[in-house]
């Protein structure tokens, strides 16, 4: 189910790039679902980290996602995508209160997207500095609030045994980043 999920988002993506680099867009879902799968996570939440993007970033629907895969596949990926008819920062406030109260796998897939988007930024900031901020929604403030609280919020409702690792690199990711405070 993995390779076939890798295929579908290969497929949905092709033409696509990164906002800040011209990799192509799908060497994004392959890290995140890489991520995932090097802890450990189940083969449903793997093929939703590669698919995670596909009904908010392309012309599919959670319909097809459900068709092709299954259900839990679909709901992992539902929860995760951004109604694109709202605000940036209705659609940010919904991802925050979504990390706060889901289930431990939606939170482990959000945290290994925002992660590797963080990672992503902080290379780009290396290499072009701050007319990086000039290229999203949402300049250099909102990042920092939406960043920040994701990462105060990634923990409730775990316990202690169900934390993986990549959240204290996504905290020590956005510290680099946006700084404390």
């Amino acid at each position: 189910m993995k390779q076939r999920a890798k295929a579908f988002a290969k497929k949905a993506h092709v033409g696509q790039q990164r906002k800040n680099s011209n990799a192509p867009y799908i060497t994004h879902p392959i890290r995140v679902a890489d991520r995932l799968e090097e802890n450990g996570f189940s083969t449903e939440l793997v093929c939703a980290g590669y698919l995670h993007d596909v009904v908010e970033d392309t012309l599919y629907e959670i319909e097809d996602i459900e068709r092709e895969f299954d259900g839990w596949v679909a709901e992992l990926v539902a929860a995760h995508t951004e109604d694109k008819s709202k605000s940036w920062q209705e659609r940010k406030q919904h991802t925050i209160n979504t990390i706060k109260y889901a289930e431990k796998e939606i939170k482990y897939l959000i945290v290994a997207d925002k992660l590797d988007n963080l990672l992503g930024v902080e290379v780009d900031l290396k290499q072009q500095g701050d007319v990086v901020w000039n290229k999203f929604n949402a300049g250099f403030e909102k990042q920092k609030w939406y960043n920040q609280l994701i990462a105060a919020n990634m923990y409730v409702g775990l316990d202690a045994d169900d934390v993986p690792g990549y959240f204290g690199e996504f905290e020590d990711a956005v510290e680099r980043v946006f700084g404390s405070g």
